[in-house]
């Protein structure tokens, strides 16, 4: 199946889930953000959300600065 990932298409197994994306995005353990399909995601929900095809998610990511 195929979702959109920070605009950008990507394809992935029946059953992917946000907390396999963070890891294959090798940003787990940051301060991120996640919006699926203009809804944001919360964190605690990550292990349990299988995307569907055709889900648009957008993933930022605090950045300090000072």
């Amino acid at each position: 199946m195929n979702i959109q990932v920070n605009g950008e298409i990507r394809q992935v197994p029946e059953g992917y889930t946000a907390a396999r994306l963070v890891e294959d995005m090798g940003i787990h353990g940051r301060r991120i953000a996640m919006e699926v399909n203009l809804e944001i995601l919360p964190r605690d929900a990550y292990a349990q959300h299988a995307f569907q095809d055709g889900d648009r998610i957008e993933v930022v990511h605090a950045i300090g600065g000072g």
